[in-house]
C-alpha cells in the first residue's frame, strides 16, 4: 500500500493526486503552488503546506519534508534563501527538529512582523459587498488571523465593513456586539 501511495505521489506532480484510503473512497489533494517568497503568500504557503504534510507526507522523516517545502520554493529572494538552507542541510550545519520549526524560520525570514502590517492593512480593505453573511465571516477571520487586532478593535473592523443595511439593523439591535464571538 506504501509502494502505491508513493508512486501516485510521484507521479501527480503538478496536479491533483487520489490516494485509495484502506477504508474505501480516495481523497484528492491539490498540489502546492510555487512559493516565490512574497510577504503577502508566507501564511497562506505556511497553511497550505502544513495540510499537504498532514495528508500525504504524514510517514516522511522532519529532512524530507524540508526538502520536499524546498522544492516548490522558487524565484528571487527565496530562491538563494533555499539554496543557502541545502548547503547548510548536507553540511551538517543545520538540522531541523520538526517541520514546525523549518516554518518559523521562513516565516521569520519571509513574513517576520511586518507581515501583522500586511493582514492589518488587508483587514481595513475588506468590505462585504455583494458577499453572504457567511463568506463574510469567513474571509474576516481569514484576514483577522496575524492581524494582531485585540477584540474590541476587532468588532469595530467587522462592523465598518459589512454591509450597510446590515450594520443599521444591527445598530439599531438591543444587544449589541460586544466581542467578535458574538
Amino acid at each position: 500500500m506504501q509502494a502505491q501511495i508513493q508512486a501516485l505521489l510521484e507521479e501527480g506532480a503538478g496536479r491533483r493526486v487520489a490516494v485509495a484510503r484502506s477504508g474505501g473512497g480516495a481523497t484528492e489533494v491539490a498540489k502546492p503552488q510555487i512559493f516565490d517568497g512574497m510577504l503577502s503568500k508566507v501564511v497562506e504557503f505556511i497553511m497550505v503546506y502544513k495540510l499537504y504534510i498532514r495528508m500525504k507526507l504524514r510517514e516522511e522523516l522532519v529532512e524530507e519534508q524540508v526538502q520536499w517545502m524546498l522544492s516548490y520554493m522558487q524565484e528571487g529572494a527565496v530562491d538563494v534563501w533555499k539554496e543557502n538552507v541545502m548547503e547548510e542541510l548536507e553540511a551538517g550545519k543545520l538540522e531541523y527538529e520538526s517541520v514546525e520549526e523549518f516554518l518559523m524560520n521562513l516565516k521569520k525570514e519571509f513574513g517576520g512582523e511586518e507581515e501583522e502590517s500586511v493582514k492589518a492593512a488587508e483587514l481595513r480593505k475588506l468590505e462585504q459587498e455583494e458577499r453572504t453573511m457567511e463568506e463574510f465571516i469567513q474571509e474576516f477571520k481569514r484576514a483577522a488571523r496575524g492581524s494582531r487586532y485585540e477584540e474590541r478593535l476587532l468588532v469595530e473592523e467587522f462592523k465598518r465593513e459589512m454591509n450597510g443595511s446590515i450594520r443599521r439593523k444591527l445598530m439599531k439591535a438591543e444587544n449589541q456586539l460586544g466581542s467578535i464571538k458574538q
